[in-house]
């Protein structure tokens, strides 16, 4: 019991490390909210999971996505069903990345709504 106590401890301490880009800029980070919206998936919460960072649930859907469909191809004989679209994909993640970043911010500075603040 004490040592799942300990590991328990040590786990909430390495994912609850404050964000050095916020503690020096005061604004959040591109990653910011990622762990928590990792957790909230995780639990099946997918409206707490998107407003945390989007970024992690379309990286779900999209890891899925390709899981199957690679699966049917090689299942099927059919190299068409495979989407292998990860160009296409990176893209998509990094302009998630910029929005999410942009729109967090602007909401902190402009009208002083931290959607990070407490949990949902």
């Amino acid at each position: 019991m004490v040592l799942i106590t300990n590991l328990k401890h040590l786990f909430d301490m390495f994912f609850r490390m404050p964000c050095m880009f916020q503690m020096l800029t005061g604004l959040y980070c591109p990653g910011c909210g990622g762990t928590r919206s990792v957790n909230y998936l995780l639990h099946g919460r997918l409206l707490e999971s998107f407003i945390y960072h989007p970024l992690v649930l379309y990286m779900a859907v999209v890891i899925a996505a390709e899981v199957i469909s690679y699966q049917a191809a090689r299942c099927f004989k059919r190299p068409g069903l495979y989407l292998g679209h990860e160009q296409q994909l990176i893209i998509v993640a990094v302009g998630i990345i910029a929005v999410n970043w942009v729109v967090k911010n602007v909401l902190l500075i402009g009208f002083h709504i931290d959607l990070l603040a407490a949990p949902l």
